[in-house]
């Protein structure tokens, strides 16, 4: 398939409009307790050389044992991403000498492995979609860490990440922008999240990325693509595919030749910088292991596994359309991730869908991200929110009510009901106190009753005095009835 950019993503250059093309190649660590070929824990922050075995250490003589439960996490996640699970793949030595590789090779698939193609849809903010092609998924084991800035001399080998199991997912070259990458890896970790096979936590490197750049003019053949190695942050490779676009971009106008090469990304000065000569496939002197045996499985293991998958974040926005009656666009925020959703559901069921989105996404959302919080240290509850929004929905309460009451059950907590009785926050609903403020209103403003008669949108002007007499307690509809009447608008 050869996709083409939109006019629109092009990267206008110096001789003409340039079309970048992206491959990437993500790793996302395997939820197990214990690792790929050993039984030694997968637990993230122990003390350097704690969780390490025999096996990861390489000793003589140890022989490595697979771990079903990585393989199982493996075909759960080729099925959510609609591709081939492979029924028979092998496992294969790629050599390389690294300090912190103690066998001087890594367990990984080469020409076989456990998942063939597949896809992703990407949803993106100007309300296009576009799917990515899964180019394969295989299970490979991790490599150790060198720690280099604890002696001025020496570095450490830290060996509890050797051996733990990830899952390296290739897409195809069908990314043509850096806003489509970062969605796409968005997309690739929410699916992973409701999952449950990976925790996409990129802070502490559960989930990172290789990002393959390359320009060319708009239909030519595919240009030299760069490597851009070990991304752990979405927005860092959006700013690390821009740069690098242009400085490729730059080279060839100016009539240079882009080398393939691994490139680092130096997020303080905004720029890739070379790291080391692009290696390939023959470079590794790919085997078979001889100490494994080829991995096959059942077609009736993989369908068991499928009947039983969740909910995926696609399927989960289609219901959230249909039966809530959201609009693409909020049904995509709601079902970013999983705890969102879940949380968005418990508070929209049996109430005003689109009300609820809109209280979670704006009040909510913006709560969360000024103080920090996930929605799972969200202050206030599903419970919480949904009471606030049945007292908007009985006119309980005004929708400047329903803020300030917002505002009291985060800080403070308890039930809304309660705290709206306690504090007296009920609307005011009697028509006539509400005529009789209107009249005052009007009686005291004749400039401002001149102003609204020439332009009906100065009428909220009075609309909002009437609701700061009443500390925003009056019946908004019900003040805005009365001033048209009153008015002749």
């Amino acid at each position: 398939m050869n996709v083409q950019a939109k006019p629109s993503k092009l990267i206008k250059g110096a001789t003409g409009d340039w079309e970048v093309v992206i491959g990437m190649e993500v790793h996302a660590q395997v939820t197990s307790n214990s690792k790929l070929f050993s039984g030694a824990s997968t637990e993230f922050g122990g003390a350097p050389n704690s969780h390490v075995s025999l096996v990861d250490a390489a000793m003589p003589g140890m022989l490595p044992v697979i771990n079903e439960e990585c393989v199982r996490q493996a075909i759960r996640t080729g099925l959510g991403l609609q591709a081939q699970i492979n029924l028979r793949s092998v496992f294969d030595r790629k050599n390389y000498f690294y300090p912190d590789l103690p066998q001087g090779y890594q367990i990984s698939q080469y020409k076989s492995p456990v998942v063939g193609e597949g896809e992703v849809t990407v949803d993106l903010a100007d309300g296009e979609s576009v799917t990515v092609g899964i180019e394969r998924l295989h299970l490979e084991q991790d490599a150790g860490k060198s720690v280099h800035d604890k002696h001025p001399q020496y570095s450490y080998v830290d060996l509890n990440r050797s051996g733990v199991a990830l899952m390296e997912i290739v897409s195809k070259p069908d990314i043509r922008s850096s806003e489509q990458a970062m969605a796409f890896l968005g997309k690739l970790r929410a699916i992973l999240r409701y999952l449950g096979t990976c925790d996409g936590d990129m802070e502490k490197g559960s989930l990172r990325a290789d990002v393959n750049v390359s320009v060319r003019k708009p239909g030519e053949a595919l240009g030299t693509r760069c490597e851009i190695k070990n991304m752990n942050s979405i927005s860092f490779i959006g700013d690390a595919i821009e740069y690098e676009a242009r400085r490729q971009i730059e080279i060839i106008e100016e009539g240079g030749t882009i080398d393939q090469e691994t490139r680092l990304f130096d997020p303080s000065k905004g720029e890739t910088r070379s790291m080391r000569s692009k290696e390939e496939a023959h470079d590794y002197r790919y085997f078979p292991d001889p100490d494994l045996l080829p991995l096959e499985v059942s077609q009736s293991y993989v369908d068991e596994l499928k009947s039983h998958l969740p909910e995926l974040p696609d399927g989960k926005k289609a219901r959230f359309m249909r039966d809530f009656g959201l609009s693409a666009y909020d049904a995509g925020q709601m079902v970013a991730e999983r705890e969102t959703a879940d949380y968005f559901e418990a508070v929209a069921k049996g109430r005003d869908a689109k009300l609820a989105a809109n209280w979670v996404m704006n009040e909510l959302f913006a709560r969360l991200n000024k103080e920090g919080h996930t929605i799972t240290r969200s202050p206030m509850s599903a419970d919480q929110l949904g009471a606030i929004i049945d007292l908007i929905g009985d006119n309980t309460i005004s929708g400047k009510i329903a803020k300030d009451l917002f505002e009291i059950v985060w800080t403070e907590g308890g039930d809304p009901r309660d705290i709206v009785k306690a504090r007296d926050l009920t609307q005011v609903t009697d028509m006539g106190a509400i005529e009789a403020l209107v009249d005052a209103a009007i009686a005291q403003n004749p400039d401002k009753v001149a102003q609204a008669k020439a332009n009906p949108k100065a009428m909220m002007w009075f609309v909002g005095q009437v609701m700061k007499s009443t500390g925003g307690k009056a019946s908004p509809q019900a003040v805005n009835e009365l001033l048209k009447s009153k008015l002749g608008l």
